[in-house]
């Protein structure tokens, strides 16, 4: 069972990080809320995600130096945890605290994600190209992420399906690339974490089930480690 005080306390402090150090409490109506996801089972690191996104568009269009509250997170947390629970399989679980239903079922256009996914990879290539296995897989993609994204204005159909295709398929490969360039150690704390986070829905899953769930909740893990998007359109 999720303890909502450690919860809060690791959201906070996640929050602060990513605010520069600004002290930002999670106090009185933003508690609740966090507490709320906790009691959702919405593992800590889709938060985290989340908080992520959210200071990312917020730093963009923020013309004051006020940081980011974690109410204006909740959207993103929501929709984090579906995209979470939709891939590893455990199943979307609401809650009545859940203010924000309409907002965290928007559904990102193809051409959004694309966009994102080749500002991202364009980004990481140039401040942290550690791996150059990776550097290289990734920069040879980028070209065709580009094509991809000028065919998705007006695909439709079957043409965009082989587009979804292509992006699956470039995510697997660079998935790979991940395995092969991730410490030992590291790899097993990876699967430690997302072992701990489908545990409040292990009773509910068949074991064939869980072990895909633990497999696909550990490489969400292993592209959190390298600070990488998924590619794959969900």
């Amino acid at each position: 069972m999720v303890d909502p005080g450690r919860y809060c306390r690791e959201v906070e402090s996640y929050l602060c990080r990513t605010n520069d150090g600004h002290i930002v409490r999670i106090v009185g109506p933003s508690f609740e809320l966090v507490c709320g996801w906790a009691e959702q089972q919405i593992p800590i690191r889709v938060v985290f995600g989340a908080i992520d996104r959210a200071h990312a568009r917020y730093s963009a269009k923020r013309r004051s130096r006020r940081p980011l509250r974690i109410e204006f997170c909740e959207a993103d947390v929501q929709e984090l945890f579906n995209e979470w629970s939709r891939a590893v399989g455990a199943g979307t679980v609401q809650s009545s605290r859940a203010s924000a239903p309409a907002k965290s079922a928007r559904r990102q256009s193809l051409v959004s994600h694309i966009d994102r996914v080749i500002d991202r990879l364009t980004v990481w290539c140039e401040t942290d190209p550690k791996a150059s296995v990776i550097a290289s897989l990734i920069l040879f993609r980028l070209d065709d992420l580009k094509v991809l994204r000028e065919s998705a204005r007006t695909a439709r159909g079957a043409t965009r399906q082989k587009i979804v295709g292509r992006l699956a398929e470039f995510e697997r490969q660079l998935t790979a690339a991940l395995h092969e360039a991730i410490d030992p150690t590291v790899y097993d704390t990876l699967c430690a974490e997302a072992a701990c986070d489908l545990e409040p829905f292990k009773q509910r899953m068949p074991h064939e089930a869980l072990a895909l769930a633990r497999r696909a909740s550990t490489d969400r893990h292993l592209y959190d480690h390298f600070k990488l998007p998924r590619i794959v359109f969900e």
